[in-house]
Protein backbone atom coordinates (compact mmCIF):
# COMPACT_ATOMS: atom_id res chain seq x y z
CA UNK A 1 0.00 0.00 0.00
CA UNK A 2 2.53 2.43 1.25
CA UNK A 3 4.79 1.48 -1.96
CA UNK A 4 1.70 1.66 -4.67
CA UNK A 5 0.81 5.51 -3.18
CA UNK A 6 4.77 6.31 -3.52
CA UNK A 7 4.53 5.38 -7.33
CA UNK A 8 1.38 7.57 -7.53
CA UNK A 9 3.37 10.66 -5.82
CA UNK A 10 5.97 10.10 -7.64
CA UNK A 11 4.45 10.02 -10.91
CA UNK A 12 2.27 12.65 -10.25
CA UNK A 13 5.21 14.92 -9.30
CA UNK A 14 6.78 13.98 -12.42
CA UNK A 15 3.93 14.82 -14.51
CA UNK A 16 3.40 17.59 -12.60
CA UNK A 17 7.15 18.67 -13.42
CA UNK A 18 6.92 17.64 -17.06
CA UNK A 19 3.53 20.20 -17.59
CA UNK A 20 5.36 23.26 -16.24
CA UNK A 21 8.37 22.38 -18.40
CA UNK A 22 6.76 22.06 -21.17
CA UNK A 23 4.41 25.45 -20.38
CA UNK A 24 7.62 27.49 -19.69
CA UNK A 25 9.37 26.19 -22.95
CA UNK A 26 6.56 27.69 -25.44
CA UNK A 27 6.92 30.62 -27.06
CA UNK A 28 6.41 33.91 -25.11
CA UNK A 29 4.65 36.58 -26.72
CA UNK A 30 6.29 40.15 -27.25
CA UNK A 31 3.94 41.95 -24.99
CA UNK A 32 5.45 39.47 -22.34
CA UNK A 33 9.16 39.95 -22.98
CA UNK A 34 10.80 42.34 -20.49
CA UNK A 35 11.31 45.76 -22.35
CA UNK A 36 15.16 45.70 -23.28
CA UNK A 37 14.53 41.78 -24.27
CA UNK A 38 13.58 41.46 -28.12
CA UNK A 39 12.27 38.03 -29.81
CA UNK A 40 14.71 36.51 -31.36
CA UNK A 41 12.53 36.44 -35.38
CA UNK A 42 13.48 40.70 -34.66
CA UNK A 43 17.19 39.68 -33.40
CA UNK A 44 17.50 37.75 -36.40
CA UNK A 45 15.79 40.42 -39.36
CA UNK A 46 18.12 43.03 -38.11
CA UNK A 47 21.49 40.47 -38.20
CA UNK A 48 20.24 39.45 -41.98
CA UNK A 49 19.48 42.81 -42.80
CA UNK A 50 22.98 44.24 -41.59
CA UNK A 51 24.77 41.25 -42.89
CA UNK A 52 23.25 42.00 -46.53
CA UNK A 53 24.62 45.43 -46.40
CA UNK A 54 28.01 45.24 -44.57
CA UNK A 55 28.99 41.46 -45.74
CA UNK A 56 28.17 37.73 -44.91
CA UNK A 57 31.05 36.40 -42.96
CA UNK A 58 31.64 35.44 -39.59
CA UNK A 59 33.00 38.49 -38.00
CA UNK A 60 30.35 40.75 -39.72
CA UNK A 61 27.62 38.51 -38.02
CA UNK A 62 28.98 39.06 -35.23
CA UNK A 63 29.26 42.74 -35.33
CA UNK A 64 25.81 42.79 -36.41
CA UNK A 65 24.50 40.71 -33.63
CA UNK A 66 26.29 42.87 -31.03
CA UNK A 67 24.80 46.03 -32.85
CA UNK A 68 21.11 44.70 -31.82
CA UNK A 69 22.17 43.44 -28.49
CA UNK A 70 23.43 47.37 -28.05
CA UNK A 71 20.21 48.82 -29.77
CA UNK A 72 18.34 46.23 -27.43
CA UNK A 73 19.83 48.15 -24.20
CA UNK A 74 19.17 51.44 -25.13
CA UNK A 75 15.56 51.16 -26.91
CA UNK A 76 12.76 48.98 -25.40
CA UNK A 77 11.42 46.64 -27.86
CA UNK A 78 7.57 48.14 -28.13
CA UNK A 79 9.42 51.32 -29.24
CA UNK A 80 11.79 49.74 -31.37
CA UNK A 81 9.02 47.90 -32.99
CA UNK A 82 6.80 51.06 -33.46
CA UNK A 83 10.01 53.11 -35.46
CA UNK A 84 10.39 50.20 -37.65
CA UNK A 85 6.93 50.00 -38.33
CA UNK A 86 6.47 53.50 -39.07
CA UNK A 87 9.72 53.60 -41.69
CA UNK A 88 8.31 50.65 -43.24
CA UNK A 89 5.21 52.49 -43.91
CA UNK A 90 6.39 55.95 -44.63
CA UNK A 91 8.71 53.59 -47.62
CA UNK A 92 5.59 53.81 -49.35
CA UNK A 93 5.23 57.33 -50.10
CA UNK A 94 2.23 59.50 -51.64
CA UNK A 95 -0.54 61.30 -49.11
CA UNK A 96 -1.54 58.84 -47.19
CA UNK A 97 1.14 58.09 -45.37
CA UNK A 98 2.03 61.78 -44.58
CA UNK A 99 0.56 61.09 -40.70
CA UNK A 100 4.30 59.13 -40.48
CA UNK A 101 5.98 62.93 -40.82
CA UNK A 102 4.48 64.25 -37.77
CA UNK A 103 7.09 65.42 -34.96
CA UNK A 104 5.78 62.66 -32.32
CA UNK A 105 6.55 60.14 -35.09
CA UNK A 106 9.57 61.24 -36.60
CA UNK A 107 11.07 61.15 -32.89
CA UNK A 108 10.26 58.33 -32.18
CA UNK A 109 12.40 57.53 -35.96
CA UNK A 110 15.27 59.66 -34.59
CA UNK A 111 15.38 57.64 -31.38
CA UNK A 112 15.49 54.23 -33.21
CA UNK A 113 18.52 56.19 -35.30
CA UNK A 114 20.50 57.14 -32.53
CA UNK A 115 20.63 53.51 -31.37
CA UNK A 116 21.36 52.10 -34.13
CA UNK A 117 24.54 54.64 -34.57
CA UNK A 118 25.60 53.55 -30.88
CA UNK A 119 25.41 49.85 -31.87
CA UNK A 120 27.16 50.48 -34.65
CA UNK A 121 29.71 53.11 -33.09
CA UNK A 122 29.93 50.27 -30.38
CA UNK A 123 30.41 47.03 -32.29
CA UNK A 124 31.93 48.28 -35.80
Amino acid sequence: MIKRFAVRVCSGLFAAMAVLISASSGRVAAEELPSNDYPTSARADYVYACMAVNGQNREVLEKCSCSIDEIANILPFSQYEEAETLLSVGLRGGENVAWTKSPEFQEKVKNLRRAQVEGELRCF
